[in-house]
């Protein structure tokens, strides 16, 4: 009964916080503060676990998961591979692809670019890039014998080339530098017609492209060889363990490489915004719950009376306690619900606010040429959400601690005579 009691007069005493108009500044401030906290933590949080949803299913759906390549000599025997791939539990697919390696001129220089040969029957199974382009581009890569290039949209931009323009290529030529008698090679350029773009968003768009693989093998003459093996599995984080077993088991030298050497620096970018962040927004919370301590402190102070009376009448000590620990929670919990239900909002709209605001002011947030996206994701957790509530409101309710045992130490006697 007497725990009842206190929750209705705490409840009484922060309806009546607004009897001193400096209290209630206080009051306002601290609830605005966990409000502000909560929410930005909710929209940071939910950032974070949009570019690892961007990183894991549209970079690592493209780029891939792992690669077995030749070390002195082109892979002759792929589909071996392939079959000792498939019998290792994990792994998804292989299949081969030829890289080749040149430049394109664009306005004011050239520009480096990745040329990836590829069989689309067998590099569907590992990678979706065929999603980021039109039906009619991908058909177009398995013509084999055609010379037909797909760009990424950001790189067409750059050259202002359409489809069905030609585009040059210049590589080194592979006969010249294999001769004894030049000592350095030429360059040769190979022309190719412009099938489509794909549109991925991000670095890939400015420097790789696609070819049908057999094409590409007689650029490089390479007959039935190719440059290597692209490798997909189930749990991406298996990805090294994995290449190493399937590497380990090949009778010839192969270079080993994973998606943790090539991208994984941006999913440690993440790990450690996201850290970072959780901690600085933490105590963005905790300098908020220092304003229900000051608050708190001063409705103790402003209460001295009525805390007298209470005790007077029989109410213990703990119950004193209890009233204002109850006051400073309601300022707690009511910041936490203000805050959660404006940050999920923000959240579940990020990217489209994104967008709004870049179109009027006409700036872009993330770079193409940065970043590996130029958009800004979102991906709302739920458990994330009651994770930042559960700690905003136990830090508040901590900071109610010391005002409250204040509150039960008032002497009777001294308060009623004023002193």
């Amino acid at each position: 009964m007497s725990q009842l009691l206190s929750i209705w007069v705490g409840w009484r005493f922060y309806l009546a916080r607004q009897s001193n108009s400096f209290i209630s500044f206080i009051s306002f401030a601290s609830t605005a503060g966990i409000a502000l906290g909560v929410a930005v933590l909710i929209v940071v949080l939910s950032a974070m676990n949009g570019f690892e949803r961007e990183l894991e299913e549209r970079l690592l759906g493209v780029v891939a998961h792992a690669e077995l390549s030749g070390v002195n000599a082109p892979v002759q025997n792929w589909q071996g591979i392939a079959d000792d791939a498939a019998k290792i539990p994990g792994i998804i697919a292989a299949a081969p692809f030829i890289r080749l390696q040149g430049l394109v001129q664009k306005p004011g220089g050239f520009q480096g670019l990745s040329v990836l040969g590829i069989d689309t029957e067998q590099e569907q199974k590992v990678s979706i890039i065929s999603k980021f382009m039109s039906s009619s581009a991908w058909t177009k890569l398995s013509e084999s014998n055609q010379n037909n290039i797909v760009l990424g949209k950001g790189l067409a931009e750059a050259l202002g080339i359409d489809v069905g323009d030609s585009l040059s290529l210049y590589m080194p030529d592979i006969q010249a530098a294999n001769s004894n008698t030049s000592r350095i090679g030429t360059a040769k350029s190979y022309r190719f017609v412009v099938a489509g773009v794909f549109e991925l968003g991000g670095e890939l768009d400015l420097s790789t492209a696609y070819v049908p693989m057999e094409y590409a093998a007689s650029i490089l003459k390479m007959e039935e060889g190719v440059s290597g093996v692209r490798v997909k599995v189930d749990k991406v984080f298996e990805a090294p363990r994995l290449i190493r077993e399937l590497g380990y088991s090949q009778q010839q030298y192969l270079y080993l490489s994973d998606w943790t050497r090539t991208q994984g620096n941006l999913y440690q970018d993440i790990q450690l915004v996201r850290v970072v962040m959780y901690l600085v927004l933490a105590l963005v919370i905790a300098v908020a719950c220092f304003n229900i301590v000051s608050t708190l402190v001063m409705a103790v102070r402003d209460k001295q009376s009525e805390i007298a009376i209470l005790l007077t009448m029989g109410m213990k000590r703990a119950s004193i306690m209890m009233i204002f620990i109850v006051q400073g929670a309601l300022n707690g919990l009511l910041g936490c619900l203000l805050g959660g239900v404006f940050g999920v909002l923000v959240a579940e709209n990020l990217s489209k606010i994104a967008s709004s605001i870049e179109s009027l002011l006409g700036i872009k947030f993330l770079s193409a040429d940065v970043y590996f996206i130029d958009f800004l994701p979102s991906q709302l957790n739920m458990a994330d959400v009651f994770t930042v509530l559960i700690l905003a409101f136990v830090m508040s309710l901590l900071s109610t601690i010391y005002p409250a045992w204040k509150a039960s130490k008032t002497q009777p006697a001294m308060a009623l005579a004023g002193r």
